[in-house]
């Protein structure tokens, strides 16, 4: 394994490697894990396709769903549906599939809506998409047995178990409670091996997630009991899902426009805003507060060598490696490019630097595999502290540029302060502050 290491004496080449897949400039073990994932869906499809029975209502219901499926795509179309948007209440058509047809059914459904939404709504990897569209075929397929075992056939005569409180009714909750854990563990493995430095808790035990977890699972009852009764009110069904599925996506979009869609961080407007709150704090309360600006030493080395690709893996892995070091009060922010943000507040400058050291010390630490190497990049730091070295936002930004300015220029990968400046020069950086970075 070769390595690119961008070293403190700010030299460090890097070799030109061949592109490959996507998928196989992944952590190892992602590539073996979406084949069996993948292969298991395409197996169970060809055992179930063998073993279903006729049954007349079922084609007409499955197409009734798809068409649902697919009005809901092209109103997210419309709508907007940017990376951060991850819900879009589509499992509420494909329970209904999953418990009221047979187990081929609920395989088949999620690819002709995966493809639709790879093709008019949001293209991503293509191994992403492939995973949660076999994630949603076993989920269903696994919610489908249950049910069948115990209400063999749910069309033919509906009345016997939607008037069964006691046995078979309580099993379509049951159900749909299983299609969501099944799908929900299928793709947070895979995250977690994509991204190892996330935590299970944070992937699985979200309240929000939860939350929106228990309103599909409560929007596909519905409209399963109403698919039972006749596919007719399925026409009733769909505008109300279509506005909770706008509501739903409004919300996560006014979310995700205060982040960075490529680290998660707050994005650099979000950040001015907050930052500027906890220095109006800062000024009441008399408290420090210090600025850490990070920049990545030699980025575009891994951009030109590895592809802009991984050079997003790097922004994660780094902004990761940040979040996990800071405190939650701490604002943390992309600030543009290969650049990051920090405020710190109550820390003086000897926590500062000495927070500054241990998130220099990580991020070299850091490993990302790309192609046959493994990447690892060094951080510059400047620090600035509140009142010492600025009185506003802007005097504080100006002043821990001119502080990473001189780590750049000192050998990267290096912590430094601002110089002393002769009376009027700090007037004259803090009056014009860069139009990159505000």
């Amino acid at each position: 394994m070769t390595a690119l290491q961008t070293s403190g004496d700010g030299h460090g080449d890097v070799a030109a490697a061949p592109r490959r897949w996507p998928l196989l400039e992944q952590p190892p073990l992602l590539a073996p894990y979406v084949f069996v994932v993948v292969a298991l869906h395409a197996a169970l499809i060809g055992v179930a396709a063998t073993h279903a029975t006729w049954c007349p209502q079922a084609p007409v219901l499955f197409g009734a769903l798809l068409a649902c499926g697919a009005i809901s795509i092209e109103a997210s179309r419309r709508l907007g549906m940017p990376a951060g948007v991850a819900r879009d209440l589509l499992s509420a058509w494909w329970l209904p599939g999953a418990l009221l047809m047979q187990p081929v059914y609920a395989l088949l459904m999620p690819i002709p809506l995966q493809i639709l939404l790879q093709l008019r709504v949001r293209r991503t990897m293509l191994h992403r998409r492939v995973i949660v569209t076999s994630a949603h075929g076993l989920a269903g397929a696994a919610a489908s047995a249950t049910f069948h075992a115990v209400v063999p056939h749910p069309l033919r005569d509906p009345a016997s178990w939607l008037t069964d409180l006691d046995t078979r009714l309580p099993m379509v909750v049951i159900c749909a409670v299983l299609f969501t854990v099944v799908n929900t563990a299928i793709v947070v493995v895979a995250a977690q091996i994509a991204n190892t430095e996330r935590s299970w808790r944070d992937l699985l035990w979200n309240r929000e997630i939860l939350l929106l977890d228990l309103v599909e699972i409560c929007v596909g009852i519905l409209i399963t009991i109403s698919c039972a009764l006749t596919p007719v009110l399925l026409v009733i069904a769909l505008p109300p899902v279509m506005m909770l599925q706008r509501s739903l996506m409004h919300t996560q979009l006014r979310a995700a426009a205060r982040l960075d869609s490529k680290t998660g961080l707050l994005n650099a407007a979000t950040w001015q805003l907050e930052a500027g709150t906890e220095i109006s704090r800062a000024v009441r309360t008399d408290e420090s507060l210090a600025l850490l600006l990070i920049d990545i030493d030699h980025f575009k080395r891994v951009n030109d060598a590895y592809g802009h690709l991984t050079g997003d893996q790097v922004l994660a892995g780094v902004a990761g490696t940040l979040v996990q070091q800071l405190r939650e009060y701490d604002v943390v922010g992309r600030f543009g490019g290969e650049e990051f943000a920090v405020l710190l507040p109550n820390a003086d400058m000897l926590e500062a630097c000495r927070v500054a050291e241990r998130l220099r010390s990580r991020v070299g630490r850091m490993c990302v595999p790309a192609d046959d190497a493994t990447i690892t990049v060094t951080i510059s730091i400047g620090v600035a502290l509140f009142r010492t070295h600025g009185h506003d936002l802007i005097e504080l930004l100006a002043s821990a540029d001119l502080a990473l300015y001189r780590a750049k220029e000192s050998g990267r990968n290096r912590i430094c302060l601002p110089a002393t400046k002769k009376p009027g020069e700090a007037r004259r950086i803090t009056a014009r502050p860069s139009p990159r970075r505000l």
